[in-house]
């Protein structure tokens, strides 16, 4: 049984989740998800909980339980208090800025480098720091991946843009294994 699957989720106050034979429908102050159901899984909702359940125990359907149930969970924190990546940019004369929906990037080429924001997704620049905020966890992890895919931290002296509590792994460089 999926330790995960079998929990409810828990509705705020606000969100409502609409479904039917192939999509879940999950709406609230911040916006509205959608996300097609898998075959052989069922929600049914119960007062203001969701519960997941499946049709069979054939090994796709166990593997897709819990991952269902957590994308669910998902869009309910997504649609009430929305997602956000922080990430920092680690080096001298690294810079970003927004204007409108574009981002960028200042980051050691001999170009700017410039992200459009796709829809849902926001770009807040303070700093050192980009924020990137939107109501789909899995679109605002991506667009960040992106950004950070552009100018990946470097484990000798840390430059690049890198997440707010990533720990980059540093490498001792040529003149420390020469002394040693």
């Amino acid at each position: 049984m999926s330790r995960i699957g079998v929990l409810p989720v828990k509705i705020p106050q606000g969100v409502s989740i609409e479904r039917n034979d192939v999509e879940v429908v999950v709406k609230g102050p911040l916006g509205q998800l959608k996300r097609n159901l898998p075959n052989g899984i069922e929600i049914s909702l119960k007062d203001d909980e969701v519960f997941v359940t499946r049709k069979n125990d054939s090994k796709q359907t166990k593997a897709l339980h819990g991952t269902t149930r957590a994308h669910i969970a998902n869009m309910v924190v997504g649609v009430s208090k929305g997602w956000s990546k922080v990430l920092e940019l680690v080096g001298t004369g690294y810079r970003a800025e927004v204007s409108s929906n574009r981002l960028r990037l200042n980051v050691g080429y001999s170009h700017p480098i410039e992200i459009i924001a796709p829809d849902g997704i926001s770009f807040k620049v303070e700093k050192a720091d980009i924020t990137i905020s939107g109501v789909d966890k899995e679109l605002v992890s991506q667009v960040a991946a992106t950004i950070r895919l552009k100018r990946k931290p470097e484990p000798y002296k840390g430059k690049g843009i890198k997440y707010k509590n990533e720990i980059i792994r540093r490498k001792a460089g040529k003149a420390s294994k020469a002394s040693a």
